[in-house]
């Protein structure tokens, strides 16, 4: 497959990796044509690293003071959680890194990709400035940005910017301001003019006054399941629907069994009591099968 548009994914993340960074690795050893840079202070061996996962040794001290120096202003980053605000200015504030790619995008380490390229195709990327992977908000975990001055400076057309950031409290201004329920149920960012000006916002009127054009659609799957699969570099769900990523913001949390097994296979299920080889459907059809074996030898 030609991929003439080159692709560079950013993730902040300080302090211990988390349990199912593993797992995050192998997927994106699976989309070599995409380099993923995480910007962090933790200088841990990645064990199976491939040379597409880039590590940028930065304190957050060092990312605050480089911020506000090309920001022209003093921000405020007392947690690494703020950092979240800041995803929509990464085209700005890593501009030296991602010189030579057409496109950039924030992601994160708590989701496992399936097959990027296979959902970004290069028709996409010739036709839109802004490809997200939901179809109601901007999503911070995956969204695209197409590398030039307009996009990497959009964020700076919010009202609010400057106030998001300068104080500590985060306010979902890479997406949608807190706006979830409202906007999955179908109302418009528009309904919420006293809201902050959010990526979502500016997104949504930029690609409705026609300066440039925003991909929306429902690509990713979320939630708790026990269909959700990795095969070999693929994100499928119910063995029917493939997915370009699986957003673990609720499987981490949920999840009974945080154990990871070495080396991470090639096939593997997000169940509830862990991720492993095998799916918790068949997990329990075979329980049943030695149970009965059992009722039949005694």
């Amino acid at each position: 497959m030609n991929n003439s548009h080159s692709i560079a994914m950013i993730t902040c993340w300080y302090g211990v990796y988390p349990w199912y960074f593993p797992y995050f690795i192998k997927s994106c050893s699976y989309n070599p044509t995409i380099d993923f840079f995480i910007v962090t202070d933790n200088r841990e061996e990645i064990f199976d690293k491939p040379d597409n996962v880039i590590i940028i040794d930065m304190t957050l001290e060092e990312f605050k003071i480089n911020a506000t120096k090309k920001l022209g202003f003093d921000i405020v980053l007392n947690n690494p959680y703020k950092l979240c605000d800041y995803k929509p200015a990464y085209g700005f504030l890593f501009s030296d890194l991602i010189a030579s790619y057409d496109f950039w995008g924030h992601g994160d380490i708590d989701m496992v990709y399936g097959d990027i390229r296979g959902f970004i195709t290069d028709e996409l990327l010739e036709n839109y400035d802004i490809i997200n992977t939901r179809h109601d908000f901007i999503t911070g975990t995956f969204c695209l940005y197409r590398n030039n001055e307009k996009m990497n400076m959009l964020f700076t057309e919010s009202r609010d910017y400057k106030h998001v950031f300068t104080q500590e409290q985060h306010f979902s201004f890479v997406e949608c301001n807190f706006l979830y329920h409202e906007l999955s149920m179908g109302y418009s960012i528009f309904d919420f003019p006293s809201n902050i000006q959010s990526m979502t916002y500016l997104a949504m009127k930029g690609n409705q006054n026609g300066d440039f054009r925003v991909f929306f659609d429902h690509i990713i799957a979320q939630g708790m399941s026990n269909r959700i699969r990795w095969d070999n570099g693929i994100i499928l769900f119910k063995d029917q629907f493939e997915c370009l990523f699986y957003d673990m913001i609720d499987y981490k949390v949920k999840c009974k069994n945080k154990k990871v097994t070495y080396p991470i296979p090639d096939i593997f299920y997000f169940n509830k009591k862990g991720i492993n080889k095998n799916s918790f459907i068949r997990l329990s059809y075979l329980r049943l099968q030695k149970k009965l074996q059992k009722i039949i030898l005694f």
